[in-house]
């Protein structure tokens, strides 16, 4: 299922592209002859990735920064416009998780973190991208939301809010460009293996009522599952899906 709108492929951006379901879906891309802007704060991680792809004859560019940074909202979208001479698709995946933490324990510091990177930076690159989505007369976007964007019992408050949040901003975003050639969809996914689930810590009473709902999750599943949804979202054969939540969880939603 090719995503491609030319023989050359389209500029795709995809942040938190280092690792995890960002690298899945980065290498994904390419290996349907999409032109890839990675975009992490890791730099190892990210330019390991631009190697890859290009050792298997692909084309993309790696951009190190915090995407909560306007300055490198507007280095990632010029590159991915002058490296690629097109921008059609925007993943905004990157994101942390928080420590489990409930409403009364959490503190400024954690909030201001946790909503900054998982809603602020997706927004900052989302109004960055709309001109050059715009101007080609379609394009598509696509949010890494999670389980805790569907519930109360997939994490702290931090990330399950900054997770709505990737919700909000995706329907109505959805709803405001449909009739202009955009299409902003988001995955939610479940349980799966990558550095940010093996980086999980669990903090005082918010991760002991947690746990009680977390048997529910059944098997992990894996990035490269993730990728395939985002990438089909991102493709013509999701011509007549928008402003859609698609979970990605063996079913935990379903529970």
């Amino acid at each position: 299922m090719s995503g491609t709108t030319g023989p050359e492929g389209r500029g795709v951006i995809v942040t938190g592209a280092g690792s995890g379901i960002g690298r899945a879906t980065a290498l994904r891309f390419a290996s349907l002859g999409d032109k890839v802007l990675v975009a992490d704060i890791n730099a190892t991680g990210a330019e390991a990735v631009v190697k890859e792809i290009e050792a298997n004859g692909g084309t993309a560019r790696a951009v190190i920064g915090d995407l909560s940074d306007q300055h490198i909202v507007d280095e990632v979208v010029t590159t991915a416009v002058e490296s690629f001479g097109d921008l059609a698709v925007l993943v905004n995946n990157a994101g942390i998780m928080d420590t489990m933490t409930a409403t009364a324990d959490v503190s400024d510091a954690e909030w201001e973190r946790v909503i900054r990177i998982n809603l602020t930076a997706p927004f900052l690159l989302t109004r960055a991208a709309l001109p050059h989505l715009l101007a080609r007369g379609n394009g598509a976007i696509v949010n890494t939301a999670s389980a805790a964007a569907l519930r109360g019992s997939a994490a702290g408050t931090a990330y399950t809010v900054s997770k709505h949040g990737i919700v909000g901003l995706t329907k109505s975003t959805a709803v405001m460009y449909r009739d202009r050639g955009i299409r902003v969809n988001a995955i939610a996914p479940g349980g799966t293996q990558t550095a940010i689930t093996d980086s999980i810590t669990y903090d005082g009473d918010g991760a002991a009522t947690i746990g009680r709902y977390r048997a529910n999750v059944g098997r992990m599943g894996a990035a490269e599952e993730a990728a395939a949804a985002i990438v089909f979202l991102a493709s013509d054969a999701a011509s007549n899906i928008n402003g859609v939540v698609l979970p990605v969880d063996n079913g935990w939603s379903a529970v």
